[in-house]
């Protein structure tokens, strides 16, 4: 008979490859629907204020993860149901196969010359202004997004999923997607949002550095080298301000052989990112080559924290009931 790890582990394996095979849900996703309420919630509470984003924060994670706690308690004694929850929940919170996909239309439409058609493609996966960037411009915020995202997007809940269970799994996704609308600094969010961006920190600490890990390890099945990975990743990643951004970036930047960062246009003003890498500026044949480590960071991720899950129930066990 399974144990809870052992079916958390199988369910994981399954959540990934639902996500590999379909991608995201096109209707009815529940991370859509979760958002909404957060939006509506947010009408209701907003304050220029840390303490009511605090609030703002705990109850919509907090909420989402007793959620999952239910779950896990009404599955835990089944462990086909258990795994299948598990697989359903993985599916559900992860997005890398759906941000790869809109990544590589990217490559598409850069590859034949279309550059507007770029532009308002690559602003469906980043928060910057698109509307004036040139064609390095589209081809970095595409890597830059491709590489944030795939510890923010896959990595991330594959791992608290390994650790945490269904709980984990709906946890972080809420975290994320609260940072995603609310952890900027905008005048409206800079106070409001600050709790949730250091939520999303704070719990992106370890995948973002499994994801540097893994793309310096596979930077070979892209033309690059471990050892220009994590030099980028020891020189650069600390200048950058988010402290999990500039781990992936300068370790996908390393492993690619570009330049990453530079002025970055947002509708609330435009930031000056720190140069992550040592190399030529990205183009289009780049996006695809961060596409694909980001597939491969994503599939080696998913057998690591399935081993991860697995080794937790085999711990577990005493030496009697072996």
């Amino acid at each position: 008979m399974l144990s809870p790890d052992r079916s958390r582990a199988a369910g994981l394996l399954l959540g990934l490859a639902a996500d590999r095979w379909l991608g995201d849900p096109e209707r009815g996703h529940p991370v859509a629907a979760f958002g909404r309420l957060a939006a509506a919630l947010e009408r209701r509470w907003w304050a220029d204020s840390v303490l009511r984003g605090l609030g703002h924060a705990l109850v919509l994670t907090g909420g989402t993860a007793l959620a999952g706690v239910a779950v896990e308690r009404a599955t835990a004694r089944h462990p086909v149901t258990h795994a299948a929850a598990t697989a359903v929940a993985t599916w559900v919170v992860l997005g890398g196969t759906t941000l790869g996909r809109e990544a590589a239309a990217v490559e598409g439409f850069l590859e034949v010359g279309d550059l507007p058609a770029a532009r308002a493609q690559v602003g469906r996966i980043v928060g910057r202004s698109t509307t004036a960037l040139d064609e390095a411009g589209v081809a970095r915020a595409a890597v830059e997004s491709a590489a944030e995202n795939t510890a923010d997007a896959a990595v991330a809940p594959l791992l608290w999923g390994a650790v945490a269970g269904v709980p984990g799994l709906l946890g972080y996704r809420a975290a994320n997607t609260l940072d995603a609308m609310v952890g900027h600094r905008s005048p409206r969010h800079d106070r409001f949002g600050r709790a949730s961006a250091r939520l999303d920190d704070l719990l992106n600490l370890p995948a973002s550095r499994l994801t540097g890990a893994l793309a310096a390890g596979l930077a070979p099945t892209v033309g690059g080298r471990p050892r220009a990975a994590l030099a980028a990743w020891r020189r650069d990643a600390a200048a950058h301000p988010s402290p999990n951004a500039g781990v992936v970036e300068a370790a996908f930047a390393g492993a690619l052989g570009v330049a990453l960062g530079g002025e970055t246009p947002y509708p609330y003003g435009t930031q000056h990112r720190p140069l992550l890498g040592a190399g030529p500026a990205p183009g289009a044949h780049d996006v695809r080559r961060a596409v694909a480590l980001s597939t491969r960071v994503q599939v080696a991720a998913g057998l690591a924290c399935a081993a991860l899950a697995a080794r937790r129930g085999r711990s577990s066990e005493s030496p009697v009931s072996r």
